[in-house]
């Protein structure tokens, strides 16, 4: 069995809405997939140290990643390092302005643990309607079905 974590904040809903997709998507493969989600204040290094593969979720805040999001990449960076090298992960933002100050910043962290990026970034930048939800839904089931295969 793989395992999938899923870290995100959400405030007004819209990031809740491209993550309840996502993990959708990754449970058509709930018989070879895990998922575990977490909001980001609650998840730990624990469950950073289980995940094969990661989603994190994000509203753009100020032009940056959630402070929520933040802190869970400050409490986990350093206790993480070298032992989650190569993870798979994908990035969704529900972003107020064009999403790439938070795309930047979770790139350049992402870079620091040494993960490995499988998806362009998923960039919503209003209300999430039926095409990104959809999006988010296909990103999750590729990311599980990536863990299922042994691709990723």
């Amino acid at each position: 069995m793989k395992h999938l974590l899923v870290v995100f904040s959400t405030q007004t809903g819209r990031t809740a809405a491209l993550i309840e997709a996502a993990c959708a998507g990754a449970a058509d493969w709930s018989d070879e997939v895990e998922t575990r989600c977490q909001p980001a204040l609650a998840a730990t290094l624990d469950d950073l140290l289980w995940a094969d593969g990661l989603i994190i979720g994000s509203p753009e805040n100020f032009g940056y990643l959630s402070g929520a999001v933040k802190d869970f990449l400050d409490r986990t960076y350093y206790p993480a390092e070298g032992k989650v090298d190569g993870l798979p992960y994908l990035m969704l933002v529900s972003a107020g302005n064009d999403g790439s100050g938070a795309v930047r910043a979770l790139e350049r962290i992402a870079a620091g643990y040494r993960w490995k990026r499988v998806a362009e970034p998923l960039i919503v930048r209003a209300d999430p309607d039926d095409n990104a939800r959809a999006q988010a839904r296909e990103r999750g089931a590729m990311l599980a079905a990536g863990l299922a295969l042994g691709t990723l």
